[in-house]
């Protein structure tokens, strides 16, 4: 059966009333049970019912709509999943929301409630509860009532676009991010582990039958008992390591895995194809010979692979960079606000590795579901490269600095030679004009700037000055102007804005991952700018009718 509708009382009873006049700092706890009945409104509970199967028989399902204000709550105050079941029991606030004021036992289990986030990833439904917060802020949160859309007519949309470094999941965590012995004992540890749960085994047993039981211990390098400040140790360690791979391939494949769960059978198959794909990128063969096996010895790879693997449990975690100072393993989370409403449209999860460009994909999926059309953006110079910005229709006017243009030695900038749109010309300090193409590179003849007066302040090669030229220039060329006018800097000051919006999802969300996977960290981070956007709206000046307080 598909459940039914969550139809809680509206007005506030009298030990409501009780409560929320006791509740001083967690505001968003009253926001939300005065206008729970507007968020989750009865066209939205069905299509929230509608990701259930409809069965004829059987106990109705416990209204989504109940559910999906747990999950909000469970951003807004970073519990884990045991707890939230402890707060509905024990913490009056989530039962003012959740309208279980006085309950004996909690409204739903854990299971439950991890079913539903489970429900609401397949069908995309995180996605539509940051659309809901969006849609009431158009109502009622500021800057509502101007400029909406008719249905007919899409609103014009001034966004901000930025990204922040969000790491992956804590040491402690599954996921953590592990050298390269740790990562190729973890991966065969894992398929090890998988088979013994399987022949209802000890894992120390099956380690010991495959003739690994390094493998069998908490710890590998622990098991391997070496001074890992000794370089030589090091080398003979990652030895015996690789040698315990082909142990461990060998043996599991005189298992009979075929009588195993076909799951089973996909994750240790998973978690050999990781220990093969780190051996892959992070080992070499050294120039010197191994005497004990009269061959290359075995040696990690100088350097970091591109695209390389630093999690077995997170495959998705990656190692990168926000800026040439800042380094993150695991993510960046992306977040574009609405400039007039103050509120988070669309969000986007990337591994760290990710150029930011590559996520405008995924922030206009989100953006194409609304009734607005991009006007006008602003953003980091990250995203100049994005097809967002090369591909933008002449309505979008787009406001970002522009890369600086520097000159070694004090010489002659690109920005000292002039471009003539009109001519498709260049020309240089000294007045000498060369045909041009966008994406091309114009070069003077060495004859011409070896008897220029000029050359000393223009270039040193004997080869003659070079000028690389955009394919974008011209665009380029605007931002330069812009930001050296006080109304262009004005307008670059905008994008910060959604700086501060990444630092509420930062507070909400803390600095590190709390899934494993883009997608469900992905939905965690829209389930913040759920929280991020009715904050927005419950702090709305202009509407007195939104405060918290409102009878």
């Amino acid at each position: 059966m598909r459940p039914g509708l969550w139809q809680p009382p509206v007005g506030l009873s009298a030990a409501e009333r009780a409560i929320v006049t006791r509740i001083k700092r967690a505001t968003l706890f009253v926001f939300l049970r005065l206008w729970r009945h507007e968020l989750f409104d009865v066209a939205f509970q069905e299509e929230l019912a509608a990701a259930y199967a409809a069965a004829p028989q059987g106990r109705p399902p416990l209204p989504p709509a109940q559910l999906a204000l747990a999950t909000v709550l469970q951003a807004y105050t970073g519990a884990s999943d045991d707890e939230v079941i402890e707060a509905t029991l024990m913490d009056r606030r989530w039962q003012l929301v959740l309208d279980c004021l006085e309950g004996e036992t909690a409204p739903f289990s854990k299971g439950t409630l991890v079913a539903f986030r489970r429900r609401l990833i397949e069908h995309d439904l995180d996605r539509r509860l940051v659309e809901r917060t969006v849609a009431l802020a158009e109502r009622v949160g500021p800057g509502a009532g101007g400029g909406g859309g008719t249905g007919f007519s899409p609103r014009a949309l001034r966004a901000a676009l930025d990204s922040s470094p969000w790491s992956g999941c804590a040491r402690g965590c599954a996921g953590r991010v592990e050298d390269t012995s740790n990562l190729l004992g973890h991966a065969r540890r894992k398929a090890l582990a998988l088979v013994a749960r399987q022949s209802a085994s000890a894992l120390s047993e099956m380690a010991a039958a495959a003739g690994t039981p390094v493998l069998g211990g908490t710890s590998l390098k622990a098991a391997l008992d070496l001074d890992w400040d000794d370089p030589a140790a090091r080398e003979r360690a990652l030895g015996r390591v690789l040698a315990t791979l082909a142990g461990v391939e060998r043996y599991l494949a005189t298992q009979p895995l075929e009588a195993a769960p076909l799951p089973v059978q996909a994750q240790v198959r998973a978690s050999l194809d990781a220990a093969q794909q780190v051996r892959a990128q992070d080992v070499e063969l050294a120039e010197r010979v191994d005497p004990s096996a009269g061959a290359a010895a075995p040696a990690v790879r100088q350097g970091v692979a591109r695209d390389r693997r630093i999690s077995i449990e997170d495959a998705a975690m990656r190692h990168g960079r926000k800026s040439k100072a800042q380094r993150v393993d695991g993510y960046k989370r992306h977040a574009l606000r609405d400039l007039d409403r103050a509120v988070v449209r669309a969000v986007a999860v990337t591994p760290a590795n990710v150029p930011e460009a590559q996520a405008t994909d995924a922030l206009l999926a989100d953006l194409a579901r609304q009734d607005v059309t991009l006007t006008e953006l602003h953003i980091d110079r990250a995203y100049l490269s994005s097809p967002l910005v090369r591909e933008r229709s002449p309505e979008l006017a787009i406001f970002c600095k522009a890369w600086p243009v520097r000159a070694a030695g004090g010489r002659f900038p690109k920005t000292a030679f002039v471009l003539d749109w009109d001519r498709q010309t260049l020309r240089c300090p000294n007045e000498v004009v060369l045909p041009f193409a966008p994406g091309g590179t114009v070069h003077f003849p060495a004859e011409t700037c070896a008897a220029c007066p000029l050359r000393a302040r223009c270039t040193t090669s004997a080869r003659g000055r070079s000028v690389a030229i955009h394919p974008d220039e011209r665009f380029l060329a605007e931002l330069r102007e812009r930001q050296h006018t006080a109304a262009g800097r004005a307008q670059l000051r905008e994008r910060v804005a959604v700086e501060h919006d990444l630092a509420h999802l930062g507070h909400w969300q803390g600095d590190r991952a709390r899934y494993l996977g883009e997608r469900k960290n992905l939905f965690d981070l829209r389930r913040c700018a759920v929280v991020n956007n009715l904050h927005v709206i419950a702090r709305a000046p202009a509407h007195p009718a939104v405060s918290v307080y409102a009878n």
